[in-house]
């Protein structure tokens, strides 16, 4: 399965618009020996009859069938664009990779970008990015989500009796966890932390970070440093914007003067705290049929129709599938009967590309509406007319 490599990112670039960007990525392609000349053709062509902006700061410019002749061999690359390019419809991208293929091996790419198109703050996360691996690690879905923060990044009652050794223990935490390197308990400990009220203080470094983390460590006794108690020290280890929320938390906490009230807490309380329980979860589809009373009426439809595109459900007839979907009001699920995939919405085009739908599938589609019956009819004229393709 073709896979993204670090020898197939280049990083840090700008262009003013997107026919600039997709030029430079067909110069690219070429260099590389994957296409011939011409093909930037077809890519700009192809961007003209579909977008190919995907999502989460994600496009995927590639060719039409009509030069996949100019295609010598299979291959991807990879543009990183920190400031972002228009790519029109109010879309920015971040990451445009583009796809010479021969037949369908960009699917595997494709299914996998899927698993990041409908998480949070990829965009940004995209943006920030500073390394190959980064970005690879993005796209793999293997990028940290959420704050890291469980009970052992917590310390209670610690018989402290200077800054430093808070430090040390704070910043040890967090190494222990595997959130940082050693480098990180140095850099720390020279640190002076900032005191936020109530004896609580609070220190941060993004030097030698490997993940977006806090630790707490409260005294047994407290001990004064410059003339103020100190019964708390709050440590942020930062490679991403993760922390906000809980740096948020502690914001309120100080203007409702209730920072006092931390010191009182439970492990699992602060773990609770501190937790970005405030990101959006992914939605995911209404399940089909799960409304009694729609059911009871029978305004569920269903079709299955085999996909007679000779190199199944890539973008653009993906795109074409979505778009007929997106014509009615009824909820429309689709299933390949040829894999184990759970029914996804139709009417996503991340959703639908992960089902890795290739020649001869059979797709199940299930809509649920006043319009199902017309729903599942005009996709099934859709796909036996070959969804653009002919």
């Amino acid at each position: 399965m073709l896979t993204l490599t670090t020898n197939d990112i280049t990083l840090n670039q700008s262009f003013s618009d997107k026919t600039e960007a997709i030029r430079s990525i067909a110069s690219d392609l070429s260099a590389k020996g994957y296409v011939k000349g011409g093909y930037v053709e077809g890519m700009l062509a192809r961007e003209a009859q579909n977008s190919t902006y995907l999502g989460n700061g994600i496009a995927i410019p590639h060719g039409t069938t009509q030069t996949r002749d100019l295609v010598s061999k299979t291959g991807v690359t990879l543009y990183h664009f920190p400031e972002g390019i228009n790519w029109g419809d109010e879309n920015t991208v971040y990451v445009a990779i583009g796809i010479a293929a021969q037949s369908d091996e960009h699917l595997g790419i494709l299914k996998q970008l899927t698993n990041v198109l409908s998480g949070d703050d990829v965009e940004e996360q995209l943006r920030q990015a500073k390394t190959e691996e980064q970005l690879i690690a993005i796209l793999n879905g293997e990028a940290q989500s959420k704050l890291s923060i469980s009970p052992a990044h917590i310390q209670l009652q610690f018989p402290a009796t200077d800054m430093i050794q808070m430090n040390a223990v704070a910043s040890g935490l967090l190494r222990n966890q595997d959130c940082v390197e050693p480098e990180f308990i140095s850099n720390v400990i020279n640190k002076t932390p900032t005191h936020l009220g109530s004896g609580v203080w609070l220190v941060s470094s993004e030097s030698a970070v490997k993940q977006t983390a806090i630790s707490v460590v409260t005294t047994s006794q407290p001990f004064n440093m410059d003339n103020t108690p100190v019964n708390a020290l709050i440590a942020v280890s930062a490679c991403n914007q993760l922390h906000q929320s809980a740096l948020e938390t502690l914001t309120e906490l100080v203007f409702n003067k209730q920072l006092a009230t931390l010191l009182s807490k439970s492990e699992e309380q602060l773990v609770a705290l501190f937790s970005n329980n405030g990101s959006k979860e992914t939605q995911s589809s209404a399940v089909i049929g799960s409304d009694s009373k729609d059911s009871d009426s029978g305004l569920i439809s269903r079709g299955e129709f085999k996909i007679k595109n000779a190199h199944g459900l890539h973008a653009r007839p993906g795109a074409m599938l979505v778009a007929e979907a997106k014509k009615f009001e009824s909820t429309i699920q689709v299933s390949n009967l040829d894999s184990d995939s759970a029914p996804v919405n139709a009417k996503s085009l991340m959703k639908v590309i992960s089902l890795g739908v290739k020649h001869g599938y059979t797709l199940k589609f299930t809509a649920d509406g006043q319009d199902s019956k017309q729903a599942i009819e005009s996709i099934g004229k859709a796909i036996e007319s070959g969804l653009g393709e002919g």
